[in-house]
């Protein structure tokens, strides 16, 4: 199964499960999603759950944000997360805090989804992480898939809770096709919120990651055990809000060292959270060598297709950062 018909299979059996759950974005229906995660939900649910919009974020997040607080659980498709700073006022002040503006009378069962972090050659506009800037925010929920398993298992939880999800997808991973398990099949496989996944157990280091820098980090763990006999622990973070903090920490107990990759910029990103909730706890006192943090470039992405690869986070740099780490010499 690829990642996007797993999305797309998610959906599809929660509209089939409950008849309050629609889709609504920009050529979602008709059309199939313009990166076809949608395809053949509006054959199968009509105009009433598949709903075509015009190309205006602040006014279809709106209508959906209106729709969850009265009773309906919308799935909101942004054509990127870049577009949806057109309704970032929605997002925050009219759904993620309304629930404790309304002493908890109001709840806003919603979900917004759409590509996040680096594209193909899109340009500084259309290819940003956008995992610290949600994270951040009292009132959201922030889930980074990476895997079948988990868009299938994320994507029906967010769909399921009562509490706004942010959905941050990977469209250079929608193609990607991978096995899936007949428990993640099921229909109501769930993944908790909340709960990260060792995908590799190690001993000598612990490298942490969230969507398409796990599989990048767990290419670098392969090499940097053939050739280094360095035992790499990666752990697919999942969920940035809440983030599965005793999880990584245990982790840190065991290994002593730690690296941290991700396609956002460095400043107040995931890993200077993660390397914030270990110096603030005893955790700290386990490390044998500071914490290294792989980031993008502090730098607009450039559109050239060439000068990409340098401005994020690859294989040779995970396994150089590593080293480094355990006080090796670089490749």
């Amino acid at each position: 199964m690829t990642v996007r018909e797993s999305l797309n299979s998610a959906m599809c059996e929660e509209m089939e499960r409950d008849d309050k759950v629609f889709l609504i974005g920009e050529e979602v229906a008709q059309y199939n999603g313009a990166y076809k995660v949608s395809k053949g939900m509006w054959d199968k649910y009509g105009d009433r759950r598949v709903i075509d919009t015009p190309i205006t974020e602040a006014g279809f997040t709106g209508i959906a944000v209106g729709a969850g607080l009265t009773g309906l659980r919308p799935v909101v498709e942004f054509m990127t997360w870049n577009f949806a700073l057109q309704a970032i006022d929605h997002i925050v002040n009219s759904c993620a805090k309304t629930h404790y503006m309304s002493g908890g009378d109001l709840t806003c069962p919603i979900v917004f989804r759409g590509i996040n972090g680096v594209c193909a050659s899109v340009g500084a506009q259309h290819t940003q992480c956008f995992g610290s800037w949600y994270s951040q925010v009292p009132g959201l929920k922030v889930v980074s898939p990476w895997s079948v398993e988990d868009c299938r298992g994320l994507m029906k939880a967010a769909i399921r809770d009562n509490d706004p999800v942010v959905v941050l997808e990977n469209e250079m991973m929608y193609g990607v096709e991978m096995d899936c398990s007949a428990e993640a099949l099921d229909k109501d496989f769930l993944i908790p919120i909340g709960k990260a996944k060792i995908e590799r157990p190690g001993t000598d280091i612990t490298i942490t990651a969230h969507a398409k820098m796990v599989g990048t980090s767990l290419a670098a763990a392969e090499i940097l055990a053939k050739e280094h006999d360095i035992s790499c622990e990666v752990i697919n973070l999942r969920s940035l809000r809440p983030l599965d903090r005793p999880t990584i920490l245990k982790s840190v107990k065991k290994t002593h060292r730690i690296v941290n990759v991700e396609e956002g910029w460095p400043q107040c990103g995931i890993g200077a959270e993660i390397a914030a909730s270990i110096m603030e706890t005893d955790a700290s006192d386990w490390l044998d060598a500071p914490m290294g943090r792989l980031t993008g470039a502090d730098i607009p992405m450039p559109y050239s297709w060439e000068l990409e690869p340098y401005c994020v986070p690859q294989v040779e740099n995970i396994v150089n950062e590593v080293l480094r780490t355990c006080y090796r010499n670089k490749k």
